[in-house]
């Protein structure tokens, strides 16, 4: 594993007691069990493969977490927070609003090439927490990055570049489109993951239909 994958993981982690970036052994733990858990699911995966794959013994592990929800967890709430602000922070409110859907899909896809893995492994169990709080909030920054799609579409609506009866309705179409990618995209495929979502924008917006050509005209008979 690669310092530079583990450095990658800890953006979208929350900070430790004392407000520093989590590092070294805790980040290699949530490296290795995010990646278990979006091949093997949740409750596919125990304290003890977590263990196994670290290199470390059980007591060790349960040193830093008391349980799987307890790895879990920081996962689920950094990756749908983080997403968010990642797309937010690209989004231009005074730009068309094509250009702004092209950005979100385009940042979208960029966030899943690189947060894969702990992508997968939050989604897999959104809804499995058993703390309220947690949960109520992780869907709070969820609602945040799905408002954010229906304020770009409903501008465009407004200002007649987008046709569609139902704006929510449509985000839903959007989200459908992009947010299983990270569950197919290959990093070594021929498409880059911008590359991807500028194509799924090209999909959306120009729709996949051939253009009708105009039916041939009869030929005029001759006398």
């Amino acid at each position: 594993m690669s310092s530079r994958s583990m450095d990658d993981l800890a953006e979208i982690l929350e900070l430790d007691d004392a407000g520093n970036p989590l590092q070294g052994r805790i980040v290699q733990i949530f490296q290795v069990a995010c990646r278990l858990f979006a091949h093997r699911g949740f409750d596919g995966v125990s304290m003890r493969d977590i263990a196994a794959e670290c290199g470390i013994s059980k007591a060790t592990l349960y040193h830093y977490f008391p349980g799987k929800d307890s790895i879990l967890r920081p996962l689920a709430m950094g990756t749908t927070k983080s997403i968010f602000l990642h797309v937010q922070k690209y989004d231009d409110p005074t730009a068309p609003p094509l250009v702004r859907l092209r950005v979100f899909l385009v940042e979208s896809a960029n966030f899943f090439e690189k947060f894969r893995w702990a992508w997968i492994a939050s989604s897999t169990a959104f809804w499995s927490d058993p703390k309220v709080r947690a949960r109520k909030e992780r869907i709070a920054w969820r609602d945040k990055y799905e408002q954010l799609l229906r304020d770009i579409l409903q501008a465009g609506v407004d200002r007649g570049e987008i046709r569609v009866d139902d704006v929510r309705l449509a985000g839903r179409f959007v989200l459908s489109t992009i947010n299983w990618m990270a569950r197919w995209f290959d990093p070594d495929g021929p498409l880059t993951a911008a590359q991807v979502g500028d194509q799924f924008c090209n999909m959306i917006v120009n729709g996949i239909g051939a253009a009708q050509r105009p039916a041939p005209k009869e030929a005029v008979a001759q006398d």
